[in-house]
């Protein structure tokens, strides 16, 4: 869901094919084989087979037993909830932190691994981590805020906010209106988003910042990649252009915003914007990507400030987000609504059966029954993954602070998926 490191140009084509979420089918091999950093595109740069194979193996190559893999409604104590924290460090990723809250308000927390490979020190509980694409719903929650105002209209249009921005190369801002953005149905390249073609590159250029202007003026040199409305492809740039809108409307950058509606009424004391600092404050744990035959990579520090991804903050922070989302706090009830109609996303089906993307918001089939809610988030050295029930009252959200880029991604990726699965299957 953030940007990936290739070393080559078909790898960073099967990423591009998606953009920055997810990635598409075609080029699976490819991606794998040259062994890209694992965000969420890279997960589905696998190949089908390779994932069906990890579907049925998973459990067994991550520690999890068979039973577990298909879980049943039943209580989830502490000791379950670090077998699962345990399983996924166990894969080879250095750290890792979930957090659990029941419709009681109960918190479980485990820890396991190391917060830095050198000096060994454990991952700090509730340290701040860079949350990448989840970023996205609290952006979205603000744009439904201001529609619920009155401010802003689904309908409404790039050109009537921004005009004249985006024109030219076949992109057009008069056809392109705020629910494709949000829902990633606008079609506009991504070409333009800060993208690294190799570790050599992102270890020359991490520290370079970039504006929001940059990245859409080099957007629109390119043709849109469909007429907006008529397919769907995750856009990074959709939720930079969101933001201009969100400044253009309210006055104020959109991370001003997130913190006014969002932080500071739901107490959220560590969730922050990025902005131009290169570090995450302390307490946190390295992030490290894992490029063979590179050795591991700290990839902890780098520019990263855009809406599409650059909030940093922590698994109870997260979690306190969702479950306010869900549960009616942020967003009146049409303006939820509206957020949870969804469209199914075939380039996830793959690895997430069933998955499917709202306005700024996914939903994943519960293997007990219903669906889950989240945003995943997939950035350098960082990768989050949440799930909050549809009444907002049971949520997990898993941190970890390794990006696999070899065969054990899809590993990785399935035992989160099964640890957030369990924890909102249990009975309490």
């Amino acid at each position: 869901m953030r940007n990936t490191v290739s070393g080559s140009s078909s790898a960073r084509e099967a990423v591009r094919s998606t953009a920055r979420g997810r990635g598409t089918g075609g080029r699976r091999a490819a991606a794998l084989a040259v062994a890209v950093v694992l965000t969420a595109s890279a997960v589905l740069s696998l190949t089908t087979a390779t994932a069906t194979a990890t579907a049925a193996s998973g459990a067994a190559a991550s520690g999890v037993s068979a039973s577990d893999a298909a879980p049943t409604r039943s209580e989830y104590g502490k000791a379950r909830l670090q077998r699962d924290v345990d399983a996924i460090r166990a894969i080879g990723v250095n750290g890792v932190e979930a957090r659990v809250i029941d419709a009681d308000g109960r918190q479980l927390a485990a820890t396991s691994g190391v917060a830095d490979t050198r000096t060994r020190r454990p991952v700090p509980p509730n340290g701040y981590t860079r949350i990448a694409s989840t970023t996205k719903t609290f952006v979205a929650t603000v744009v439904l805020q201001l529609v619920a105002e009155g401010e802003l209209s689904l309908d409404d249009t790039v050109e009537k906010h921004l005009p004249g921005l985006l024109q030219g190369n076949g992109n057009d801002g008069s056809k392109i209106s705020i629910r494709n953005l949000l829902q990633h149905t606008s079609g506009i390249s991504e070409e333009g988003y800060p993208n690294f073609a190799s570790v050599e590159d992102f270890l020359k250029h991490r520290y370079e910042p970039y504006t929001d202007e940059q990245i859409v003026a080099k957007a629109v040199r390119h043709k849109p990649y469909f007429a907006p409305g008529t397919e769907w492809r995750y856009s990074n740039t959709g939720y930079v252009l969101l933001s201009m809108i969100v400044k253009k409307v309210t006055g104020n950058p959109w991370h001003e915003e997130v913190d006014t509606r969002i932080s500071k009424p739901l107490g959220l004391s560590r969730t922050l914007w990025s902005g131009y600092s290169l570090g995450v404050p302390n307490p946190h744990a390295k992030g490290y990507m894992v490029i063979p035959p590179h050795a591991p990579i700290d990839a902890t520090r780098y520019f990263d400030g855009d809406a599409a991804g650059g909030l940093l903050s922590s698994t109870r922070d997260v979690n306190t987000f969702f479950r306010a989302l869900l549960d009616g706090r942020l967003l009146p009830a049409e303006q939820l609504a509206q957020m949870r109609q969804t469209i199914l996303v075939d380039a996830w089906q793959d690895l997430w059966p069933g998955a499917r993307y709202g306005l700024g918001l996914t939903s994943r089939p519960l293997s007990c029954g219903g669906v889950y809610w989240s945003h995943g988030g997939d950035i350098y050295g960082y990768k989050t993954r949440s799930g909050v029930t549809a009444d907002g009252g049971r949520s997990v959200v898993v941190s970890m602070n390794t990006q696999l880029g070899d065969e054990r991604a899809a590993r990785q990726e399935k035992a989160a998926g099964d640890l957030v699965d369990r924890a909102l299957c249990a009975t309490r």
